[in-house]
């Protein structure tokens, strides 16, 4: 049986985010299929709370946004620093230094690491997320075959 949270979110972004099914089914539906591909029950019954916190703070982005400061420094706190280590920190600070994640977007996807709820939290996890947290971003679309170059490759892409 398949025991991570992480999978299961993986698994739903891969087969109904990525790919584009415009099939939409509820909740009851998705957890007899996760659960038919081998995720355990406490694990689904997590992703779905997690997602759900993911579009309950989209919502407040939309709701609170505000001009956010371009020479703003972000300290991360020991229990971050803890999770995301150097290069998922340095990996966020690339992507809001070339204008992928705003600064809402980055504070998210930590937030989001965070309720990961694991010690054994590497940069795959990290990109999974922000892989995530941009899919719930206005256009998208426009950006997922790049984005998702970055968490199936080794690569962080350069824009010139």
């Amino acid at each position: 049986m398949k025991e991570d949270m992480l999978e299961v979110l993986i698994y739903l972004f891969e087969n109904y985010i990525v790919d584009g099914i415009s099939f939409e089914p509820g909740q009851d539906e998705l957890a007899k299929e996760l659960a038919g591909a081998g995720f355990a029950g406490e694990e689904i019954d997590k992703a779905f709370e997690w997602l759900e916190g993911l579009l309950e703070i989209c919502d407040l982005d939309e709701s609170y946004s505000q001009p956010q400061a371009s020479s703003s420094l972000r300290i991360f706190t020991d229990s971050e620093t803890e999770v995301l280590g150097l290069e998922g920190q340095s990996l966020l600070m690339r992507l809001i230094s070339i204008g992928v994640l705003d600064h809402f977007s980055a504070e998210l996807v930590i937030d989001r690491v965070l309720a990961l709820d694991s010690s054994e939290v590497n940069i795959e996890h990290t990109k999974w997320v922000i892989l995530m947290v941009l899919s719930n971003q206005p256009g998208f679309s426009e950006i997922a075959e790049w984005a998702e170059v970055i968490v199936t490759d080794e690569l962080v892409p350069v824009i010139h």
